[in-house]
């Protein structure tokens, strides 16, 4: 992995500016939904998506790393959650390739 990996800055897609965010949490619930987050490496921002846990299936999986709008993340205001998901992110990041499903 660079060091530009691991900062996620993927420039402008066109649409504004980018940022690799990791998958730090994945949860299941009784509705056979599944609560995808992805933060961004220092665990300061991130997106929680909502997925039926069928379509999660062949191309639709889940993947380790997505590129997403820097408009698109909300902030992480708790210390302990921030310190949370930069360490899983750095661990995600370490052990699978960004577009690998997991």
């Amino acid at each position: 992995m660079t060091e530009d990996d691991a900062t996620a800055e993927t420039g402008d897609d066109g649409d504004g500016e980018t940022v690799r965010c990791w998958l730090v949490e994945r949860t299941f619930d009784d509705r056979n939904l599944v609560t995808l987050v992805y933060a961004t490496p220092d665990g300061d921002r991130y997106r929680r998506k909502e997925r039926s846990a069928a379509s999660l299936g062949g191309d639709a999986a889940a993947t380790a790393a997505v590129d997403l709008p820097t408009d698109a993340l909300e902030p992480v205001t708790d210390a302990a959650t921030r310190e949370r998901y930069a360490s899983e992110a750095a661990r995600v990041a370490d052990s699978h390739e960004p577009d690998e499903p997991i």
